[in-house]
C-alpha cells in the first residue's frame, strides 16, 4: 500500500485515526477504479494510493482551502460544479461534508457526476471537535446520512461506524490534552513528552476495548459510507 495517511510518529496524539482510515482504504481499494474525482481534495493525500488502481485522479477544491491545495478543478462544493454529468467511476470525499454549508448540493452533484453504477466513498465525523472554524457546520448521524444520500438519488447506501466508544473517548481526551501544552518551549516539550505516554497507551488499548462495544454506531468518532448510483 502507498504512503496514504502515513504517520510514523507513534508519539502523536492522533495516529490511531490515520491507521483506521488506512485500513478502510485498503479493505475497499477495489472501489477506486477508472476515473476518480476527489471532492475536497486538500493536499491530495489520496492521489498516490488511488492511482495504483485508477486510470486518472482529479482533485476538486475551492480557493479558501486551509491546506496547501492545488486541485485540478477549482470549484465551490456548495454550488453547481463545472463538471460534465456521468463522467466519474468513483467520487471520494473524506472529512469534507461537515465543512459545507450546503451539503445536499454536494451530494446531488456527486450523483449527477457519477456514471451509472458509480460509487461515492465518503467519511464524516460524528463525535469530533470543532475544526477549521468557522467552516465547520454540521455533524451527521447514520440516519441523516442515509436520508440525504437517498434524497440525492443513491439507491444502495452502506454506512459503518469508524470506531467504538473507547476510541472515541481516547481521541476526545487526546485532542483536549493538546490545549494543556502551554508556556516556554522547554516547558511545552516536557508536557508533550509526558502526555505522549498516555496518548500511546490509549491509542494502543482503545481498538481492543472497542470489541466490548456491541453498538459502536452509537458513540463513534465518525462514519464511512459507500453509496452507489
Amino acid at each position: 500500500m502507498s504512503k496514504i495517511y502515513n504517520v510514523t510518529n507513534k508519539s502523536k496524539h492522533n495516529w490511531l485515526i490515520y491507521d483506521i482510515m488506512k485500513e478502510f482504504f485498503s479493505t475497499n481499494s477495489n472501489e477506486f477504479k477508472g476515473v476518480v474525482y476527489d471532492f475536497g481534495c486538500g493536499e491530495s493525500p489520496l492521489k498516490e494510493f488511488i492511482l495504483q488502481n485508477a486510470e486518472s485522479y482529479i482533485g476538486v477544491d475551492w480557493g479558501n482551502c486551509s491546506h496547501d491545495s492545488t486541485p485540478e478543478i477549482l470549484a465551490d462544493l456548495n454550488k453547481k460544479l463545472p463538471i460534465d454529468s456521468d463522467v466519474a467511476d468513483t467520487i471520494v470525499s473524506i472529512s469534507v461534508l461537515e465543512h459545507l454549508c450546503e451539503p445536499q448540493m454536494m451530494l446531488n452533484e456527486a450523483y449527477r457526476v457519477l456514471k451509472s453504477e458509480g460509487s461515492l466513498v465518503l467519511q464524516v465525523p460524528w463525535q469530533w471537535w470543532i475544526h477549521e472554524a468557522p467552516y465547520d457546520f454540521f455533524r451527521y448521524t447514520p440516519y441523516g446520512l442515509k436520508y440525504m444520500l437517498e434524497k440525492a438519488g443513491f439507491k444502495h447506501v452502506e454506512i459503518k461506524a469508524s470506531s467504538g466508544f473507547f476510541t472515541t473517548q481516547v481521541m476526545k481526551w487526546n485532542y483536549f490534552s493538546l490545549r494543556l501544552i502551554k508556556g516556554p518551549k522547554a516547558i511545552r516539550k516536557a508536557i508533550e513528552l509526558f502526555l505522549s505516554v498516555f496518548w500511546w497507551l490509549g491509542q494502543k488499548a482503545a481498538p481492543h476495548l472497542d470489541k466490548l462495544d456491541r453498538r459502536p454506531e452509537l458513540e463513534c468518532y465518525g462514519y464511512t459510507v459507500i453509496a452507489r448510483k
